[in-house]
């Protein structure tokens, strides 16, 4: 009896923390969305693993740190972050430009390519460390986006909120430019059989390029997010690009509506999965729920 006349909360112990933690999974899938989507991009019409995606979104973060702090410009942060999503999708055509294609060219195997992606990993990661040092930088500015608001018992701050929005919208693009544009239809067509795509007049290594440009410059808008949510370090990059090709993996590798939703579901099995035990637990039940669907669901949730 006692119990019945003290607070709710003592009979419903966990109802308060629930809220909060479907809002860490939507912004977490919602971080990992972005990743994946430029990623599944690029898988899509190449057909290998690129493993630089996660530090070129690490690039597009640093652009905003250097610009706001470094020589401290005054452009608005939005400019700002537009400039920085443009260079992480001009070091992505850059590296398809003089990495890629050269080894497409000699007909390399998708081996071949992951593994000079991994090296162009590896020298960019070192590049940013050179060039800003290891330690951990906050990516902050006076005109960036501050305050939080609460949503059902939820705090969210309004950089989260940009980030949801930023998830939602850039899917919601993709899917009409994949469906209604004739670069879209040039996308598709190259995925399903890039010899025939050729063969009927599609500059397929033009239209490659130019899915470089767009998902990395959607890695960079995750990455920039990212440094004004948690702050930057030149290492980011390797999680982002884990959780996201998990995500990818997860949903449907070269899907671009399964890497999203996978990307969620990836955000809610770790937030949900740490309820009751440590939040450095996170990461290992992420690769438990990827060998869970490599082991049942091979092909992912969404099949191509």
């Amino acid at each position: 009896m006692r119990l019945m006349k003290t607070s709710e909360s003592y009979i419903f112990p966990y109802v308060d923390i629930v809220p909060q933690l479907i809002a860490n999974s939507v912004i977490a899938g919602a971080i990992y969305a972005l990743i994946a989507l430029g990623f599944n991009l690029i898988y899509g019409t190449t057909k290998f693993f690129n493993l630089a995606h996660g530090a070129v979104a690490a690039c597009g973060a640093y652009t905003v740190f250097a610009i706001l702090k470094i020589f401290a410009l005054p452009v608005n942060v939005v400019v700002t972050c537009v400039i920085g999503a443009v260079v992480a999708g001009s070091i992505g055509y850059g590296l398809d430009k003089f990495v890629y294609l050269p080894l497409r060219k000699r007909k390399a195997s998708n081996m071949v390519l992951m593994v000079a992606s991994l090296g162009a990993f590896t020298a960019i990661q070192a590049v940013i460390a050179i060039l800003f040092t290891s330690q951990f930088q906050a990516l902050e500015s006076s005109g960036g986006v501050s305050g939080s608001v609460e949503v059902y018992g939820a705090i969210i701050t309004h950089t989260q909120v940009v980030i949801i929005a930023c998830g939602l919208a850039i899917m919601a693009v993709l899917g009409l430019v994949a469906k209604y544009t004739l670069f879209g239809k040039a996308v598709s067509a190259i995925k399903d059989d890039e010899e025939v795509a050729r063969m009927v007049g599609i500059d397929t290594n033009k239209i490659i390029g130019r899915v470089f440009f767009i998902g990395s410059a959607i890695a960079g808008v995750a990455g920039i997010l990212i440094g004004f949510d948690t702050g930057i370090e030149p290492t980011m990059g390797m999680n982002l690009l884990l959780k996201g090709t998990i995500a990818s993996i997860i949903g449907g590798v070269g899907s671009l509506y399964g890497g999203f939703l996978g990307a969620f579901v990836l955000g809610f099995a770790e937030n949900f999965g740490i309820w009751k035990i440590s939040g450095e637990w996170k990461d290992a039940i992420a690769f438990v729920v990827l060998i869970i669907f490599l082991l049942i669901r091979p092909e992912g949730i969404v099949k191509k």
